[in-house]
Order: C-alpha cells, then sequence, then structure tokens
C-alpha cells in the first residue's frame, strides 16, 4: 500500500534535515581533525566520524519518521548535503569557529585560575627552605 502524502512530505522533509544535521557535523568535524596528522590516524577518525554520524542521522530518522529507508531518503539527504556545502557551510564553519575559540579561551583560563594557588604554594615552601 502506498504511503500517503503528508506522510512521504515529512521523509522528505526530515531527510532533508537529515542531510544538514550532517553537514553540521562534517563542519565540526573538519574544524577538530587538524591539518597535520599521520595517514593511519586520519583513517581511524574518518571511520569512527563516519560510524557517529551513521547514529546520528539513523536516531534521527527513526524518532521522526520509524526509519523508513528508501532510495529517494537516501537521494534527498545527498541533495541537502549538497545545498548545504554550498550555501551554509562557510557560515557554520565561521560560527564554529568562533565557538571554538570561546571554549578554548575558557578552559585556559579556568586552568591557569586553578593553577595559580598551587604555583603560590610552591614558591612559598621553596622560599622557606632557602
Amino acid at each position: 500500500m502506498p504511503l500517503k502524502l503528508d506522510v512521504q512530505l515529512d521523509i522528505v522533509i526530515y531527510s532533508l534535515i537529515a542531510g544538514v544535521i550532517t553537514g553540521i557535523l562534517f563542519d565540526a568535524y573538519r574544524l577538530i581533525r587538524g591539518l597535520k596528522v599521520p595517514k593511519l590516524l586520519i583513517v581511524i577518525e574518518d571511520v569512527l566520524f563516519w560510524a557517529f554520524c551513521t547514529l546520528v542521522v539513523f536516531s534521527f530518522l527513526l524518532y521522526t519518521n520509524y526509519a523508513f529507508l528508501g532510495p529517494y531518503v537516501y537521494l534527498f539527504i545527498f541533495i541537502s548535503l549538497i545545498i548545504y556545502f554550498k550555501l551554509v557551510s562557510h557560515y557554520v564553519i565561521y560560527i564554529e569557529k568562533i565557538i571554538a575559540k570561546g571554549i578554548i579561551k575558557f578552559f585556559r583560563v579556568m586552568f591557569k585560575n586553578l593553577v595559580y594557588p598551587f604555583k603560590i604554594f610552591l614558591s612559598r615552601m621553596g622560599n622557606k627552605n632557602s
């Protein structure tokens, strides 16, 4: 029995959203991976990333449309990926870089603030022995 038109439309929309989610995850992965990495490590990271991405997209499709995975679901995921990379990807990468810099700065400041009392303690301990 063919699916109703509204169900088919939902499947197409959720497939497009799944493609955008995949694109956002891939942009984040490109920022995390870096440039100067050994080839073997790149292969391992790629396999782990695509396994994670598969789990995320499958969970999303399972939650939204009962994981109906027809050929046109893959087609619309691929189409939305192409549109995402052509139109939106550079903006998302820019925003992700700003967020990553903020997170790195936060952890750097927190680390320095946590280590500072120990530095003072150790410097005073060193002065007592002199």
